[in-house]
């Protein structure tokens, strides 16, 4: 959704001390135009989860530069990020500082105590592992009864060229389908209810614009680099909305609640 040049693929205007990163494709940041729609697709579900997690422990796995734990912290008792990455966990550590909040620099597979946390957050990572299985175990036994496990991906159904098995996101092990991501999950855990990631606000009416070939008017025009780096940095959470209810098919974004 940008044309921005890779050399301002990186953070901008950071708090003094803490280390900007650089946009490699494997995570999503803030701070960056030009990756700002891949940001808000995110942030809308923690933004969600939020919701759901009051007074709670939470473990956000792959949390990569904070951002994500630092929404859940605004309601949950206490959150832990837990990522490997030396870079990404220095600056979440630096940057997101808020009471109940901590940063731990291990491997999502081997951390934590059974039962010692009452939610996990994985998003957008069960597609980077080689045994998703294996770690949704893991989580599983993390929680204390009643737990809840949060876990995203991205639909391949949208994310790939039609009909190929992946995109072509290098970091990416595998992809999912529908049906496919909700048998991984009831796989390991007794109960799984799945919610699509759609567009909404601005970015239905710009899906809609397309059909109707805004693709050609702003080429046609010379407008698309001066469009779309207005349009991508404009974008938010509220551009996108949860739901169970609309074709998952369609969904740009797969999220189950695992108990």
């Amino acid at each position: 959704m940008s044309l921005v040049a890779a050399s301002a693929h990186v953070q901008q205007d950071q708090p003094a001390g803490v280390p900007p990163l650089t946009l490699t494709g494997e995570r999503t940041l803030p701070d960056v135009p030009a990756e700002h729609y891949w940001y808000s697709r995110h942030l809308v579900v923690y933004e969600w989860i939020a919701e759901r997690v009051e007074g709670l422990r939470v473990l956000d796995m792959a949390c990569g530069e904070g951002y994500g734990c630092a929404t859940l912290a605004r309601s949950a008792a206490t959150v832990t990020g837990v990522d490997a990455n030396p870079e990404a966990h220095e600056h979440a550590r630096l940057r997101y500082t808020q009471p109940g909040l901590s940063f731990e620099r291990a491997l999502v597979e081997t951390y934590g105590q059974p039962g010692s946390c009452d939610v996990i957050t994985f998003l957008q990572t069960i597609e980077h592992v080689r045994d998703p299985v294996a770690v949704l175990r893991h989580f599983r036994e993390l929680l204390v009864p009643g737990g809840v496990a949060y876990v995203s991906t991205p639909n391949v159904l949208t994310l790939a060229p039609p009909g190929a098995l992946k995109s072509d996101n290098p970091w990416h092990l595998r992809e999912y389908r529908a049906q496919e991501f909700r048998e991984l999950c009831e796989d390991v855990f007794a109960s799984v209810e799945v919610y699509g990631v759609y567009h909404a606000r601005r970015l239905r009416a710009h899906a809609l614009a397309l059909a109707i070939g805004w693709d050609r008017v702003h080429r046609g025009l010379g407008l698309t680099r001066a469009f779309y780096e207005r349009f991508t940095p404009s974008l938010s959470s509220r551009d996108f909305t949860l739901s169970a209810r609309l074709p998952l098919y369609r969904a740009l974004d797969f999220v189950a609640v695992c108990r």
